[in-house]
């Protein structure tokens, strides 16, 4: 086990030091998200009563949270690519690192910048209104890091099934539309017709944002809370499985 731990620091290092070369990526992953604070914030102002929030920003940012986790995880797996061009992943090949950590120490490094992130997005929050139970941030930025960790995963392991960014960008476009669009991050699903609400229902995105927005309220006995962290674990799980897979495979 210490093996393990070493070797996934060590991976996890030199991610880290690629980063830190070039730190303006944190702020431009976060860019998105904090536009649509700053624009959008104020257009929900006026309609967040509609639908029994009393708090735009403490509605919106929990959405953004996991927005940020989804979308800036996703597209790690391009770095991946460059890396397997340039015959990194083949030069680990000949290691005897454990492939678990050869994902681990990229992940650490995907969870670490999207802590970092989530920080800057619920500070500026903060700036301009929110006023959430800070116990139910903790809780809620611990599902957002679930639900970029499995989407981190993912992007790797999708990353060296493909081994092309023309291949993967559309794939990620294409899954990532309609969740966006039934995950209810901006507005709720509940102002939609009957039978969108429905299809959203089998989205398990959406309940990770009703999740997310329960605890940001301090609502912990909320269904929502449950379902949301259930299905973050779940997904965590399940990633996580299939980019070791994926690891071992390549590396086999």
């Amino acid at each position: 086990m210490s093996t393990f731990f070493r070797e996934t620091f060590i991976v996890f290092r030199r991610q880290i030091r690629m980063n830190l070369r070039n730190p303006a990526w944190v702020i431009i992953g976060a860019l998105q998200p904090i536009l649509y604070l700053v624009l959008f914030g104020p257009l929900l102002k006026p309609l967040v009563a509609q639908f029994g929030a009393t708090n735009a920003y403490t509605f919106l940012v929990p959405g953004l949270l996991v927005q940020l986790g989804m979308f800036g995880a996703f597209f790690a797996g391009f770095g991946l690519i460059a890396e397997w061009r340039e015959g990194v992943v083949e030069a680990e090949r000949v290691t005897p690192a454990s492939r678990t950590a050869l994902l681990m120490g990229r992940l650490l490094r995907d969870l670490l910048q999207l802590l970092v992130q989530a920080l800057i997005l619920i500070g500026l929050g903060t700036a301009m209104g929110m006023r959430p139970s800070w116990g139910g941030v903790v809780a809620g930025v611990g599902i957002t890091v679930l639900v970029g960790g499995a989407c981190a995963a993912a992007s790797n392991a999708l990353a060296l099934t493909t081994k092309s960014e023309d291949v993967m960008a559309p794939v990620i476009n294409m899954v990532m539309m309609p969740v966006l669009l039934l995950s209810g991050i901006m507005l709720p699903m509940t102002l939609g017709p009957a039978w969108l609400e429905r299809i959203s229902d089998f989205m398990p995105f959406r309940w990770i944002v009703d999740g997310v927005r329960s605890s940001f309220v301090g609502d912990f006995a909320a269904s929502g809370v449950m379902w949301g962290t259930t299905w973050a674990l779940a997904l965590f799980a399940l990633a996580v499985w299939w980019g070791t897979a994926t690891f071992r495979k390549e590396n086999a």
